[in-house]
């Protein structure tokens, strides 16, 4: 079964009812990713919310169209450290109220998160930290995710309907990359950062993508610079959205856009129905 590829964003097995489009991707730098035509990619898709990871700037160093495109709210998390990490939202309709961060200042220092919450739900983007090669940083990647969790699981003991997305750097199952055996001692298909993944599972949200899809094989969202990767689609499932369970019902479709160049990722969304 091929990869589906939708082009019109408003595309959804629900033709006659009206949809909220919501994306994110991994820009891997927003001003590398506009020089090779990220502003055409928005105006032509037009989501109605967009998560960005991996910014890779201060919104002050981004021409007034990156930073502020016509008819989007924007909200930034900037890394401390120059030229790292970063997220960004962007959004049609203001959120209700917006949090920059988890509230925890080892996390928070790096740019990892943006909460947007809405009349019937509350968006969080995130770029889930980098374990490193040499595996250094997977306690704290492992450390953030419980955090990200706690901070999750409070919104829904406290009513609201969740959705998450963005680059969590982990490929949940051998389904989800292309070569999983001899990526099973990397950062990223560790047996712990997977186990996370079955976690959240286990405890009710619904990665919508495999909702829809369980069986989908080649579905990548990343893919290495070396070696023509990408052409071969020798990737990886990085690039997720997952919602409460009450939510999953209005899940219309998911889908993820191998077509859009402009990083080593490509943009996944989801649709709801109103």
């Amino acid at each position: 079964m091929p990869i589906r590829y939708i082009r019109d964003p408003y595309q959804t097995r629900y033709n006659q009812r009206m949809t909220t489009t919501l994306a994110s991707w991994n820009v891997n730098g927003l001003r590398a990713a506009h020089k090779k035509g990220f502003l055409d990619w928005l105006h032509s898709a037009q989501p109605d919310i967009l998560s960005l990871q991996e910014t890779k700037c201060h919104p002050d160093q981004l021409i007034p169209e990156l930073r502020q495109p016509a008819g989007y709210h924007t909200y930034w998390a900037w890394a401390e450290k120059k030229g790292y990490s970063g997220v960004a939202l962007y959004s049609k309709t203001e959120p209700n109220n917006v949090q920059i961060g988890l509230g925890i200042e080892a996390y928070d220092r790096e740019g990892r998160t943006i909460v947007a919450e809405y009349d019937n739900f509350v968006v969080i983007g995130a770029y889930f930290p980098n374990g490193s090669r040499d595996h250094s940083r997977v306690p704290f990647k492992m450390a953030y995710k419980a955090a990200f969790l706690d901070f999750c699981n409070e919104l829904l003991a406290a009513g609201k309907s969740v959705i998450f997305c963005g680059d969590v750097n982990t490929a949940h199952k051998e389904i989800d990359l292309a070569r999983p055996k001899p990526n099973r001692t990397k950062t990223g298909f560790l047996p712990e950062e997977c186990a996370w993944l079955d976690k959240i599972v286990a405890q009710g949200y619904v990665d919508s993508f495999r909702h829809l899809y369980p069986e989908q094989t080649s579905a990548y969202s990343w893919w290495s610079y070396i070696g023509g990767a990408r052409g071969r689609n020798v990737g990886w499932r990085l690039d997720y959205f997952f919602t409460s369970p009450d939510l999953v019902p209005r899940i219309a479709e998911a889908a993820i856009h191998a077509d859009v160049l402009g990083s080593d990722h490509c943009p996944v969304s989801l649709q709801l129905a109103d």
